[in-house]
């Protein structure tokens, strides 16, 4: 199953895209739902609840895309340090505050990005060149959960996962280092990009699926989820152990190795890039940046 948000001749909606992958079927939200994207699905599928009777279908041409969850409920978990070579790579850029305890964790390290920063396929990733110049891309695959609960084992974490989208975790560098904490630099206006569908999780392996990250048409980033340093059983393990998890939750897996700090001198995001993600199963998530 594929559910998606977008607009069409200038109204929201959302809903179920076609097996061909040419067609969208609207699926029917009362008004005061729409802003929430395909999140009132994902509550209702968890619910036990059927989806709305599929309308007519519309060609995806003729639809944009946004965010499949434009607000979510709460703060986004995001996951730093996951990937064994991009942790090398971040211990040694300077900024990271937990490089004194070791290249790669030892446990999981949470964060998070504020909803507000979640932005749709297409829409600019502002720069705020007045106070940062440091802005950094970094490709991840996204958790969707569906059945919600609190200390979920491992062995069972699988069965809360309803499927997967892509995010970007955009991230202020300077202020990442200044700040000696994560949230701040990762929680800016338009720092989350998402999309451009979320994927059930019988139609994709989440947990061996390939990540990749092009600016301007240059490769960046390219790696597999079975080089994740935890796993996503141990991340849902991780943070249910203390934290219940909700429908619709969203857990951004970490970034693999090839991101902008990493270069030397680094390789900084400007006004005019763009930024192509492409994860496998999934599709293409890709923003233009704008000075702000």
């Amino acid at each position: 199953m594929r559910l998606a948000a977008y607009r069409f001749q200038g109204a929201a909606g959302a809903g179920l895209v076609a097996a061909d992958g040419l067609h969208i079927h609207p699926l029917g939200l009362p008004a005061h739902e729409r802003p929430l994207g395909v999140l009132p699905f994902i509550e209702r599928l968890a619910a036990g609840q059927a989806l709305p009777a599929p309308g007519a279908a519309i060609p995806l041409g003729e639809v944009t895309f946004t965010a499949p969850i434009p607000r979510p409920r709460r703060n986004i978990f995001c996951v730093g340090k996951n990937y064994h070579a991009h942790a090398r790579e971040f211990a040694g850029s300077g900024f990271d505050s937990s490089a004194a305890a070791g290249d790669v964790p030892a446990h999981p390290i949470i964060f998070s990005k504020v909803p507000e920063s979640v932005i749709g396929p297409g829409e600019p990733i502002l720069v705020p060149t007045a106070v940062s110049t440091a802005i950094d891309y970094e490709a991840e695959l996204a958790v969707v959960i569906g059945r919600g609960g609190k200390g979920i084992r491992a062995a069972d974490a699988m069965g809360h996962v309803w499927g997967y989208t892509i995010v970007n975790d955009v991230t202020a560098r300077d202020w990442q280092g200044r700040h000696s904490q994560w949230l701040m630099g990762k929680s800016f206006d338009t720092f989350c990009p998402m999309g451009p569908m979320l994927v059930s999780a019988d139609e994709v392996n989440g947990q061996d699926t390939r990540v990749r990250l092009w600016v301007n048409g240059e490769p960046r980033q390219d790696a597999s989820t079975r080089d994740l340093i935890f796993d996503i059983p141990t991340l849902i393990e991780t943070i249910s152990a203390g934290i219940t998890l909700y429908p619709g939750d969203l857990i951004a897996t970490g970034t693999p190795v090839g991101v902008g700090i990493g270069f030397k001198p680094p390789k900084y995001l400007q006004p005019g890039d763009v930024v192509r993600i492409e994860i496998d199963g999934i599709g293409v998530l890709e923003n233009p940046l704008q000075a702000a």
